[in-house]
């Protein structure tokens, strides 16, 4: 009897041909598309619809069935209402780690268990390995796609049972079999920036759910250069959107260094950016993939940030469960409430939130 697989499909192309690989290996496919987001509170940009017809579209030609459920409400519960709750901090969340962590690696998995399912399969770019019993994540082919970083909170429990068809795949591979096989998707382009908000301004969009509070930009020495707009909108590093432009007798772009919330002041400095360079970071708990590491004091690699190239750091896992990470070379714009996620030459090893960010 033919294996049962559900592939989350999302309407775009790396879905679709996870769907149309695991097929020709010879598995019974169901296609399951999750709506996460409600459209009347989109107003209409969601494009959640055109989605659903492109997985139509690509299952009929697959002739696989297809089936959408509707997870907005534990979305809104576990992964929005935190997204808010960083901003309301001042932090920099990532709600598309969440997601993998509270939807499509939970909700949807146990719908899909319901469906009979003997695995479930995203388009993630990333690779499993299943060694007795044990849930190792891997780096896919195409490290420029890789999408471990993602997935750094996922369980044992949760990476049982789970096949991600494009490990060995690079993205240009993925759309060549696309077109090959007339698939509707094939030159679909990748969805960008947080899933629910889309191609919509960020600003606006916040602006619905968080009430803006406006406040001075100054620097260091004491100057007022302008007015920012609500500290929930910027980030240490940013440049660009500042509106304080060029000053008398100032030299160089102005760059974020400091959000201080008590006082609703925005610090700026410019030229020298050696105020954005850190030394290391605390984070209080650590997802362990897949478990924690034999030795409490470790090096190995490490990201800051989905677009960043690894960077080698030193790991001291601390007797309160606490983990203070060392950098080999000091980092810039490392952000509270982002993930650091860590690697060796093949694997993801898990990660955690940053908390606290050395100088």
């Amino acid at each position: 009897m033919k294996k049962k697989v559900v592939v989350g499909m999302s309407g775009g192309v790396d879905s679709s041909v996870a769907a149309l690989l695991l097929k020709e290996q010879g598995y019974d496919v169901i296609g399951l598309f999750m709506k996460n987001w409600e459209e009347d509170d989109f107003d209409g940009a969601c494009t959640a619809e055109d989605d659903y017809s492109d997985v139509r579209r690509v299952c009929s030609l697959l002739d696989i069935p297809y089936y959408g459920v509707n997870f907005s409400k534990e979305y809104m519960e576990r992964v929005f209402s935190y997204f808010l709750d960083e901003y309301k901090k001042g932090r920099t969340p990532n709600p598309d780690v969440l997601c993998n962590r509270e939807i499509k690696f939970g909700p949807f998995k146990k719908y899909a268990e319901e469906l009979g399912a003997d695995y479930i399969a995203t388009g993630h770019y990333c690779g499993i390995k299943h060694e007795n019993g044990v849930h190792y994540l891997m780096k896919a082919k195409d490290s420029n796609k890789d999408q471990t970083y993602f997935l750094n909170q996922l369980s044992q429990n949760q990476l049982d049972n789970v096949l991600f068809p494009l490990q060995d795949l690079v993205k240009p591979e993925v759309r060549a079999i696309a077109e090959k096989n007339g698939l509707a998707t094939a030159g679909k382009k990748d969805s960008t920036g947080i899933c629910f908000i889309g191609e919509r301004d960020f600003r606006k969009f916040l602006m619905n759910y968080i009430p803006a509070k406006e406040g001075d930009i100054k620097t260091y020495d004491g100057r007022t250069l302008g007015r920012h707009c609500g500290l929930m909108y910027y980030t240490i590093g940013q440049r660009r959107g500042l509106d304080i432009g060029g000053q008398a007798g100032d030299a160089g772009r102005w760059f974020v260094i400091e959000k201080d919330l008590v006082n609703n002041i925005l610090y700026v400095a410019h030229e020298d950016e050696d105020r954005l360079y850190s030394k290391g970071l605390i984070m209080y708990s650590c997802n362990w993939i897949p478990c924690k590491p034999e030795n409490n004091s470790f090096d190995c690699f490490a990201k800051f940030r989905y677009r960043q190239d690894e960077q080698k750091v030193h790991v001291e896992i601390l007797a309160d469960g606490k983990v203070e990470v060392t950098f080999f070379e000091r980092q810039r714009a490392v952000t509270v409430g982002q993930f650091s996620v860590f690697y060796d030459e093949e694997k993801c090893l898990g990660g955690g939130v940053i908390e606290e960010v050395l100088f």
